[in-house]
């Protein structure tokens, strides 16, 4: 475990923005760097959305786990997630999970490979509970994490799960993407479930459309952007949950959310699929 932990922190990239760290500076979280808080800036210049669009990202894994945990779903596997830490104490995904399965004990494992996020998800939340595990880990490596020992042995692979794939701005292979789904596809439970985010400049306006997909390269490099199409290609095959892919803002808000005039400011598409 320590030599794990020196070897990502020895990974820890401070000068270069990263998503997931982006994704928590906006939200108001800690674990992040100048470089990622300096993004956020550059975005809100550009547009003043990016507070909010993460907030409305993290709002929807939120309603998601709730959703399915009213479900009966007490399995979670959270790939690319950042543990973020935007989230109110308290609030996390697998707390999220514990409340609405009515205090039973749900089992939630983060996949993440960014080092200061593995670090601090070790520090401050596995030594607390017996609940939640954090693997070391990627999508674009979704072989050897459906292989990790520890996601072997923590969960019942018997029962169903839901795994939640926040990070497909990592892949700009379709061909690839499709492969994860279908891997997941193989080999989770029957009557399991699977969550897609994904970044999309569909709502941007035309006149500031290369502006934008300048500004992204600038900043996160090989960040994958998706039109609602492309993305409906991905889930082919797969019965939605209702209200189907849609901005994240509008996946079955609660009440008291805020309904934003404008949903496609979010920049995310969301959806949730059941995997017969």
């Amino acid at each position: 475990m320590h030599q794990r932990a020196i070897r990502n922190l020895a990974k820890l990239e401070l000068t270069r923005a990263s998503t997931t760290r982006v994704l928590d500076a906006a939200a108001g979280g800690k674990n992040h760097f100048t470089a990622d808080r300096d993004v956020v800036r550059r975005y809100d210049a550009a547009a003043p959305v990016t507070t909010a669009a993460a907030r409305a990202v993290l709002a929807f894994l939120c309603r998601v786990v709730r959703h399915l945990a009213a479900a009966g779903v007490d399995q979670y596997v959270v790939v690319g997630s950042g543990v973020p830490s935007g989230l109110p104490p308290g609030g996390q995904l697998h707390d999220v999970a514990r409340d609405a399965l009515g205090g039973a004990a749900p089992r939630v494992v983060y996949v993440d490979d960014d080092p200061m996020v593995l670090a601090a998800a070790r520090a401050t939340i596995e030594p607390v509970t017996d609940l939640v595990r954090v693997v070391e880990g990627g999508v674009r490596e979704i072989d050897d994490v459906l292989d990790d020992r520890v996601l072997q042995t923590f969960l019942d692979w018997d029962r169903p799960m839901a795994v939640l794939l926040v990070s497909t701005h990592h892949m700009n292979d379709d061909e690839y993407v499709h492969y994860v789904i279908k891997r997941l596809r193989q080999v989770v439970p029957e009557r399991s479930y699977l969550s897609l985010l994904q970044t999309t400049f569909d709502a941007v306006p035309a006149e500031l459309l290369t502006a934008v997909h300048d500004l992204m390269a600038m900043t996160l490099p090989g960040h994958a952007i998706r039109t609602r199409e492309e993305v409906a290609a991905l889930l082919d095959g797969l019965v939605l949950e209702e209200p189907g892919l849609v901005w994240v803002p509008q996946w079955r808000p609660e009440p008291g959310d805020a309904r934003p005039e404008h949903p496609g400011a979010s920049g995310t598409y969301g959806a949730v699929a059941r995997i017969p």
